[in-house]
């Protein structure tokens, strides 16, 4: 198997993403609206209309269409499709304000030696997919299962005496 270089390219985050939109206006709205992201200063050399959004450590950046008419529209809501995925505090609370804004919706529970993640898919106006899930439930664990990290802090300590009670095991 080949080597993985550690960080080739040296990279520090992930600093953002850009979305093409139809109406930069209603996917403002979006995003601070439903996904609590907040407007921040662009450049004022850009050319082209769009918006920059930041929050939870990463920019959205959306960008407006030259042809929005020739977007294409929402399809069905597909997990398997391009997604940008959010961890919450709680799963209920995300479905329940999804519900009460008569947002469409498709639920998922994936299941891992014990471990659940419960998932929620969803699209923005342009139809972009949004994943919201408890994904900090599973352990991030390397191919070459040198290290295990988790998503989130809390589950450090329960993923460690879970590595300790398995070697101990051996």
């Amino acid at each position: 198997m080949k080597e993985i270089a550690e960080n080739p390219l040296h990279l520090k985050s992930l600093n953002h993403i850009s979305l093409v939109c139809r109406s930069v206006e209603e996917s403002i709205d979006f995003y601070t609206n439903v996904l609590g992201f907040v407007p921040i200063r662009r450049p004022g050399s850009f050319d082209f209309d769009g918006a920059w959004l930041f929050n939870y450590a990463i920019g959205i950046h959306l960008l407006q269409s030259e042809n929005p008419d020739n977007m294409p529209k929402k399809g069905e809501i597909n997990p398997k499709d391009n997604h940008i995925s959010f961890q919450c505090e709680s799963m209920g609370a995300v479905e329940k304000k999804l519900k009460e804004m008569e947002i469409e919706y498709k639920r998922q529970r994936v299941e891992e030696g014990g471990i659940y993640v419960d998932q929620l898919f969803f699209h923005d106006p342009d139809g972009f997919m949004i994943e919201i899930c408890n994904c900090d439930n599973l352990p991030v664990i390397p191919i070459g299962g040198e290290m295990v990290r988790s998503c989130s802090r809390l589950n450090l300590d329960i993923i460690s005496q879970k590595q300790m009670q398995t070697f101990v095991q051996m």
